[in-house]
């Protein structure tokens, strides 16, 4: 039986019933690209009967931040978790113009972390070295590599992560998504030109959005190539 997972403090949490929507789709990092977050949910064909996740990142780099949190803030289906993006804008690391009091209100109510049975969706990833119940703000956003320098160095935490819990992720900039039986990585660099995906939960498969050339720069050593589970 699946138990509602406990974090450190200061952690927030969201507990969903998946029962409760007929269909369930999780979308990587937005990054501010509202045109092609438009058209991947009318692919989708989203309605008030479906739950839409976000694993975070909803905002900066690309064109319309702005434009992508007041879409998910309209839509009560619509939810996502709190990345290091968003945390950043919090604690002053970062300024978005048009971002004002209701809007950074908006962005510190989202949690950290949202579940459902035998489910975690957070913005980074988690650390199989340690249990779940002592990871921070900070570990769930920004997790990576398991190496103590070079956030991009092997082994990355999902090729060592083997639990029952499964657990959808972003921030790692990917060529192509994460499928595995123990997590799933979504963020495959909409906002540096690659594509905005989602996983249909019910379906297991990937619905993916090319990028319509938004794209920022980023360098080759810092997309990562999944290796096959």
């Amino acid at each position: 039986m699946d138990s509602n997972p406990t974090f450190a403090d200061g952690v927030s949490h969201r507990r969903i019933d998946a029962d409760e929507w007929e269909d369930i789709y999780v979308v990587g990092d937005v990054h501010g690209c509202l045109t092609e977050l438009e058209s991947l949910l009318e692919t989708l064909a989203v309605s008030d009967d479906d739950l839409v996740v976000f694993v975070g990142d909803l905002i900066r780099k690309g064109p319309d931040s702005l434009g992508v949190l007041e879409l998910v803030q309209a839509n009560d289906n619509l939810l996502s978790v709190r990345g290091n993006n968003e945390e950043k804008l919090l604690r002053g690391d970062a300024v978005l113009c048009d971002f004002g009091p209701a809007e950074r209100e908006y962005v510190a109510s989202l949690p950290v972390a949202i579940s459902w049975k035998n489910t975690l969706v957070v913005h980074g990833g988690v650390d199989p070295r340690k249990p779940l119940s002592e990871h921070s703000v900070d570990d769930l956003q920004t997790t990576r590599s398991l190496q103590p320098e070079g956030s991009y160095d092997r082994p990355f935490w999902f090729e060592q992560y083997d639990e029952s819990r499964r657990v959808f992720f972003g921030h790692t900039v990917l060529d192509h998504p994460v499928e595995r039986k123990s997590a799933v990585g979504l963020d495959t660099g909409c906002v540096y030109g690659g594509a905005l995906t989602a996983y249909d939960y019910r379906r297991d498969e990937f619905v993916v959005q090319p990028s319509f050339g938004t794209g920022k720069e980023r360098s080759d050593d810092s997309i990562v190539t999944p290796h096959s589970s």
